[in-house]
């Protein structure tokens, strides 16, 4: 009883990690990686659709993705799709390639990429916090229901404890990694 509820703790706290994950991959740095497209939506016979399924998008050098848009009709869309997006790219059209020159991070857009990855950092703390919470009422539940005795509902909670600062210390890692990555110049 006790082994499930670490267990479903764990694996809340380790999509928490991931979500974070998508979440930096989606900060964009100084350097070109397809991912920073991820969030782009194109408008495809009237429905959105993810950028990645109409066009196929590559590194082409360090501050250039290539695009290579599989019908050729939607080659305006997704220069629509890529503008608008909050990304502040511009793309240009070269025949069937659209290149998305990355512009380079001035020192303000680099704090203010910081302080967007210490948001989602804090955000990922408190969700992790959060599937804490969860468990240990999930705890106090058995011992009200006379399941577990209080010494194991204390073992119990040690060890969620630990869970919490293991994912919590993760998420610090990844965001020390992340703030290394954006004021590399």
């Amino acid at each position: 009883m006790i082994n499930e509820i670490k267990q479903d703790a764990q694996e809340r706290m380790k999509k928490s990690l991931e979500s974070l994950g998508h979440a930096f991959a989606k900060i964009r740095t100084g350097r070109a990686h397809p991912s920073i497209l991820d969030g782009v939506m194109v408008s495809y016979y009237g429905s959105d659709t993810p950028l990645r399924q109409v066009a196929n998008v590559t590194v082409e050098d360090s501050r250039t993705l290539a695009l290579t848009v599989f019908d050729k009709s939607m080659i305006q869309a997704v220069e629509k799709a890529i503008m608008t997006s909050d990304l502040g790219l511009n793309p240009a059209t070269a025949g069937t390639t659209i290149r998305v020159p990355m512009p380079a991070l001035t020192e303000e857009t680099r704090k203010g990429f910081t302080k967007q990855a210490r948001a989602e950092a804090e955000n990922s703390r408190v969700a992790v916090r959060n599937i804490r919470r969860d468990a240990l009422a999930q705890l106090k539940e058995l011992v009200k229901e006379k399941e577990i005795s209080e010494d194991e509902e204390r073992r119990g909670q040690d060890d969620v404890q630990k869970l919490t600062d293991k994912y919590v210390a993760e998420i610090d890692k990844a965001l020390e990694s992340k703030e290394q990555d954006l004021m590399a110049v």
